[in-house]
């Protein structure tokens, strides 16, 4: 069964914490940019936590979605977690090496790793 895309947010201790519900897809390119660019105009924030616990599928297309988000974070020189990934997409982030730039946890309040290396 397909569940539409739903993306809240809020801010917690210098992140912005966006909430993803539903199905990562195309159709949910724009709500996630949208949210993302709310919730980081002003306000400083120097981290993006994506929270994954309530997605149920990511195809593709969502993939793509991300690697624009992290495009994007860091050119604004944000870092970007995720946490609430099944071991399945824990697995394909590795696979896809989205995990090298993403720092993954295992709990929401895990603190900010180190920033990461540029992979050469």
């Amino acid at each position: 069964m397909i569940e539409p895309f739903a993306v809240s947010g809020h801010r917690e201790a210098g992140s912005l914490v966006l909430h993803l519900v539903g199905d990562v897809d195309a159709n949910a390119f724009d709500p996630l940019l949208g949210a993302y660019a709310k919730g980081t105009v002003g306000t400083g924030a120097d981290e993006v936590v994506l929270d994954f616990t309530r997605v149920g599928y990511i195809n593709s297309s969502g993939i793509a979605m991300i690697v624009s988000l992290l495009g994007r974070a860091r050119a604004d020189h944000r870092r970007v977690a995720a946490y609430g990934l099944s071991d399945h997409y824990r697995q394909i982030f590795e696979i896809t090496r989205l995990s090298d730039f993403i720092d993954i946890r295992d709990r929401p309040e895990e603190g900010a790793a180190e920033p990461r290396p540029h992979p050469s």
